[in-house]
């Protein structure tokens, strides 16, 4: 089944969530992925969320939440503050996105939330783009996606690259969990 028959598929079953984990689309990036320590990823996954938090602020200047969650992440990786706290920030939001009309600010909400949550877990990073290139097909539509959604996909794993090799040399603290 190619991904845009997974897609439809996912869209046909009224799912919020357009792609599966196991989507061999995204097989290459999850692998890319794995191979890579915690800071890497959480530097990866952070400057995207940074990008959509910034997406979700000119459409909805009053709300806070995304951009403390980023904050929030950002200040646990860094070890200034404890898991409960931040934890606290990703899962506001995550309730923001039950509270939007867009699905596709739904998703872009739920992309910061597990963009965040790479800080508990390597685990959450696939998450990133599943909902944000959910986000993408519900904002150019179906018919129009392939393009957009292969870009993403591509940037996924240029940044990923960068990361690999510049993470070492990034100037910011980190939480000792964060260097073993």
């Amino acid at each position: 089944m190619s991904w845009m028959d997974e897609v439809n598929l996912r869209l046909n079953r009224k799912n919020k969530v357009l792609f599966s984990k196991d989507s061999p689309f995204l097989c290459d990036l999850n692998t890319l992925i794995r191979q890579q320590n915690h800071r890497t990823i959480v530097l990866w996954a952070l400057e995207f969320a940074e990008e959509i938090v910034w997406e979700l602020a000119e459409k909805y200047p009053e709300e806070s939440r995304p951009r403390s969650a980023l904050e929030a992440a950002r200040l646990w990786a860094s070890g200034k503050i404890k898991m409960p706290e931040a934890q606290r920030e990703i899962l506001n939001c995550h309730a923001l996105a039950k509270e939007l009309p867009s699905p596709q600010d739904r998703a872009r909400c739920h992309a910061v939330g597990q963009a965040c949550s790479t800080v508990h877990t390597i685990g959450h990073a696939i998450g990133l783009p599943l909902y944000e290139l959910t986000a993408i097909i519900h904002r150019v539509g179906v018919a129009h996606c392939a393009i957009p959604v292969k870009t993403r996909k591509r940037e996924y794993m240029e940044r990923l690259l960068y990361w690999q090799d510049h993470c070492e040399g990034h100037p910011g603290d980190w939480a000792d969990f964060m260097l073993r």
